[in-house]
């Protein structure tokens, strides 16, 4: 056997790669797994330095002297457990290095073995059983990091997904949130609705620039201020001027900004007062049309301009009206081959078409949702919320 060399056909076989100087004890170790048809295929490195070399995603597991020329003692289990996506390291140790074969395991090998006890089972079952544990450590951790990510997922979106405190039996509502790209993680996107004790509905929507759980972390934060603000009663003004001093000291960057659509709906659920930072107006629905909501006048994002007024936008909503407040992230899917933008004009299209086929509120939030799905292809890179809100008999009593 050769330093280096392999057998003829490891396909499906364990690959072995035995980090060892001595060549006697080379061709021991190389004999003892023939008696194993084949199980192992093994690759015969002199130096840790080679061993370095050959680590890789082919290699089921090393077997490792700790007298080499270039590491003596545990140098050499160390430098290889560093490496990443190690395999399981079984250590070869002489009769009188037991010591240091039990501090072995103690510092991550999978067993060690004794060279002048050494037979062809012992070395078989320690190779087969090394192998198998460490792959049951590996999926043992991935499961641990599903679940905690899981568990943080649920925390953020208990804080970005709210359920609203909205009452009045007039007014139904509902809610969507959809992971950018298809995935499971949230973003920054957040929303959030309030009814006080005289009749006043307090709504929100925001969407935190970028992907991510600083941005999900900072939504979060936002939709928390938001909720305890309105709940202290303070107006508009100063909710929305304390939401971006919150903004300021909470991102992890500068460039962070944020969008926000505020919405005060006076107590006789017929005039809406708005209030836009860099956020696109609702949709309204009158029972014919779809529209834009008109807006006058609009500020920038929170986080871009904090001196800028928050100046009011009036908007009549007559008897029967039904909302939808959205993030970005639905009206910048695409449409088909052409690649532009679906924007605020094909949304009121889907919107329409939403309205004549739905049965219930939730059902116009997921048509809104499958149809700008569905014109850019397939998932839309970029999260979307949604929050919809009406007086219509036709829609009460069917709130999530």
């Amino acid at each position: 056997m050769n330093p280096g060399s392999r057998q003829a056909d490891g396909r499906g076989h364990a690959q072995v790669l035995l980090v060892e100087d001595d060549s006697g004890d080379a061709v021991l170790v190389e004999e003892l797994l023939n008696n194993h048809g084949g199980e192992f295929e093994l690759i015969w490195v002199r130096t840790l330095v080679d061993a370095l070399e050959k680590i890789g995603p082919s290699i089921d597991c090393i077997l490792l002297d700790l007298g080499l020329p270039d590491a003596v003692g545990l140098e050499g289990l160390r430098q290889i457990l560093e490496v990443a996506g190690s395999p399981p390291v079984v250590v070869l140790t002489g009769l009188h290095d037991r010591e240091n074969g039990a501090r072995s395991v103690a510092l991550g090998a999978q067993d060690y073995l004794s060279k002048d006890s050494l037979d062809d089972e012992t070395l078989s079952r320690s190779l087969r059983y090394a192998i198998t544990r460490q792959h049951a450590e590996e999926a043992s951790q991935q499961l641990r990091e599903a679940e905690l990510l899981g568990a943080e997922n649920s925390r953020l979106e208990r804080g970005l997904l709210p359920r609203p405190l909205v009452l009045n039996p007039r007014l139904s509502w509902s809610t969507r949130y959809a992971p950018g790209g298809g995935g499971a993680l949230l973003g920054g996107d957040f929303f959030d609705a309030i009814e006080l004790e005289d009749g006043t509905v307090r709504v929100v929507i925001g969407d935190v620039c970028g992907h991510g759980p600083d941005e999900a972390a900072l939504g979060v934060a936002l939709r928390v201020a938001w909720r305890a603000l309105v709940l202290a009663d303070q107006t508009p003004e100063r909710t929305l001027r304390a939401l971006e001093r919150v903004l300021e000291v909470e991102r992890v960057g500068v460039e962070i900004f944020a969008t926000v659509c505020d919405i005060e709906i006076a107590p006789g659920l017929q005039i809406a007062t708005l209030r836009l930072g860099g956020h696109p107006g609702p949709l309204l629905f009158d029972g014919l049309a779809v529209a834009e909501a008109p807006v006058s006048v609009r500020r920038p994002a929170l986080g871009l301009n904090g001196a800028a007024p928050w100046s009011p936008n009036q908007l009549e909503l007559g008897d029967e009206w039904t909302l939808v407040a959205f993030t970005d992230g639905i009206v910048e899917g695409r449409v088909g081959q052409s690649g532009a933008r679906l924007e605020t004009a094909g949304l009121i299209e889907l919107a329409e078409r939403a309205f004549e086929k739905a049965a219930n509120l939730e059902q116009v939030g997921d048509l809104l949702l499958a149809g700008a799905e569905e014109a850019n292809g397939g998932p839309l890179q970029d999260d979307v919320a949604l929050i919809l809100l009406s007086t219509s008999p036709a829609w009460r009593g069917n709130s999530d």
